[in-house]
């Protein structure tokens, strides 16, 4: 259980978290607070630093969970076995799981499908990460 790459997994979550920074800043920023309905000035009033903490620990505990997977089924998976099962454990579980969410509280498609690439990319750099330090 506590056999993992603890650095891969530390480097995994900082990934993560910088494909956020990029993606839900330059790239679809303001796609994202017109999706949600949000201003500029209405982002900077929340409190940052708790909600970029909790996002970390979070990320954490994602690349965590994919270093345990990786531990558990073979640290000697080949790079782009890795790097797919990462990009596939998005696709498999958290793009259906915010799809589903977003259906119910009827969320626009714009959200669902900036937020499912997000997704799909942070899994995808935390795999690379973790495909090159394991």
């Amino acid at each position: 259980m506590w056999d993992v790459n603890w650095l891969a997994v530390l480097l995994g979550a900082l990934a993560g978290f910088v494909v956020g920074g990029i993606w839900y800043g330059p790239v679809m920023g303001k796609r994202w607070m017109g999706a949600v309905g949000l201003s500029e000035e209405q982002v900077r009033a929340g409190n940052m630093p708790l909600i970029y903490g909790l996002a970390f620990v979070f990320s954490l505990i994602a690349s965590w969970t994919l270093a345990h997977t990786f531990a558990t089924y073979g640290r000697d998976l080949a790079f782009d076995i890795k790097v797919l099962t990462a990009f596939g454990v998005a696709l498999g579980f958290i793009v259906p799981a915010i799809g589903t969410n977003y259906l119910f509280s009827q969320k626009s498609k714009a959200l669902f499908f900036i937020d499912a690439a997000y997704w799909l990319l942070f899994y995808t750099a935390m795999g690379v990460v973790h495909a090159a330090l394991d």
